[in-house]
């Protein structure tokens, strides 16, 4: 059994489900996938993800503000710190520093990411985190703000082996492979995904962008998981079941407030 430790669920187009969002559980269902972990980006679209996700035990949610967004919307933190607390969020974020879409908001984007960080750690919480040519950035302030007492995940990773090794040496976070590193391009990311230890690495998707190889020029769904497994069973040369189980078992030690 497989977990999507990362998809946007609200963010799919039904159109290619005939409308029906429940089409795209069950397909996750037949393709084994236990669980999915679907992530708010904004607080303008949280109620209405919440709402769409209701009423299905595999799925589990997340509240927080991704860092592009935070850039053109003013943080509304009461609003952000009253809907985290809810108890069916299991974790903080997508939160951040993105300078590679948006150098110039570097200064907005830190108060946010800043802000997220003691708010995960006020509620016991994990944090998701987006980051894109802020290497040294990201890991000072998870640092600064003791983000190893709430713990997390770098997610849709595609960053250097130093800094993923500092996230689980310093901070004992987790690290979150997409079908990115199914990509022929990949070389670098699967060096690395070679040389993290599997008790320390998860798997998602990041529907409905990132679909792995062989969904390429598709859009992606939480079903492909399975193929994202299989790349890292590859680059590892492990047996599938093997990266099923560890990264299943990685899920639930991360996120405790899953119901499982």
């Amino acid at each position: 059994m497989f977990v999507d430790s990362h998809c946007h669920l609200d963010k799919i187009d039904l159109a290619n489900f005939n409308g029906d969002f429940a089409a795209i559980v069950e397909a996750a269902r037949a393709a084994q996938v236990q669980h999915m972990l679907c992530i708010g980006v904004t607080l303008d679209d949280f109620p209405a993800m919440r709402e769409k996700v209701a009423g299905f035990s595999d799925i589990s949610i997340t509240c927080g503000v991704h860092p592009l967004y935070v850039a053109k919307h003013p943080l509304d933190k009461a609003q952000l710190r009253e809907w985290a607390a809810l108890p069916e969020v299991v974790a903080i974020g997508e939160t951040g520093l993105d300078y590679y879409y948006d150098p110039e908001s570097r200064p907005v984007q830190q108060e946010s990411f800043a802000y997220h960080i003691d708010l995960a750690n006020e509620l016991d919480k994990p944090l998701i985190i987006h980051t894109r040519d802020a290497r040294d950035d990201t890991i000072a302030m998870l640092r600064e703000g003791k983000a190893e007492r709430c713990g997390g995940v770098l997610h849709c990773f595609t960053e250097s082996l130093e800094m993923a090794q500092q996230a689980i040496e310093h901070l004992d976070f987790y690290i979150s492979i997409s079908g990115i590193a199914s990509f022929r391009n990949a070389t670098e990311l699967r060096d690395v995904v070679k040389a993290l230890p599997l008790e320390r690495l998860l798997i998602e998707t990041d529907s409905p962008w990132l679909a792995p190889v062989p969904h390429r020029g598709k859009e992606n769904q939480p079903a492909f998981v399975a193929d994202v497994a299989k790349c890292v069973a590859d680059v590892k040369g492990v047996a599938l079941s093997e990266v099923a189980e560890v990264t299943t078992h990685n899920f639930y030690s991360l996120f405790k407030r899953v119901r499982t």
